[in-house]
């Protein structure tokens, strides 16, 4: 059985470095160590739970208390699973949208989730939205104007505009790559 703990503040490679660290050095196992969360590979026993947090907290890190980790993890997921797995996104605002599916409120949220990821909940669903158009690009059954009504942009050049400052590239540059690498890939 996994377990995920939330870390506050944790916003760098060198804080990521200095978890694992911490980790090792109590002898906890761990999957992975992400910003502003960890995944262990078993669940902490109260012992280790506070020494891990009073050896973070030195070095200006929070361990979340569960009801705020539990919050975080919902938000992630809600996102997720809008972005990448529902048909349609919704038509209000996401704060909105947000506010309603976990009943608090959205500020607050939105607080700690930056305080724990390192980015607003705003760029977070960016993020997802592009990575969920890199593969609509990919499968290549709609085309760009299809794909940013899809996604719920208010025009292709909105949509287009938000991939090139995330990936640095055009959609349809970006499309011709990927049709280029299954090209080659065909000709093995």
């Amino acid at each position: 059985m996994h377990m995920k703990i939330f870390i506050q503040n944790m916003v760098s490679l060198r804080c990521k470095m200095l978890v694992k660290s911490e980790l090792e050095k109590l002898g906890i196992a761990y999957k992975t160590v992400n910003l502003g969360e960890v995944e262990l590979v078993e669940p902490l026993s109260i012992s280790n739970s506070q020494i891990l947090k009073t050896a973070l907290h030195k070095s200006g890190l929070e361990v979340m208390d569960d009801e705020k980790a539990m919050m975080i993890e919902k938000i992630i997921n809600i996102i997720v699973e809008m972005v990448h797995y529902s048909d349609e996104l919704p038509k209000v605002n996401f704060s909105t949208f947000l506010q309603e599916k976990m009943k608090l409120d959205y500020h607050k949220m939105a607080e700690i989730f930056s305080k724990t990821k390192g980015v607003t909940i705003e760029h977070f669903i960016i993020l997802h939205k592009i990575e969920r158009i890199k593969e609509l690009i990919t499968y290549d059954q709609l085309n760009l104007t299809e794909i940013s009504y899809k996604m719920n942009y208010s025009s292709l050049a909105h949509l287009s505009r938000q991939f090139k400052q995330v990936t640095g590239f055009t959609p349809t540059f970006f499309r011709n790559l990927s049709k280029r690498d299954r090209t080659n890939l065909e000709d093995l």
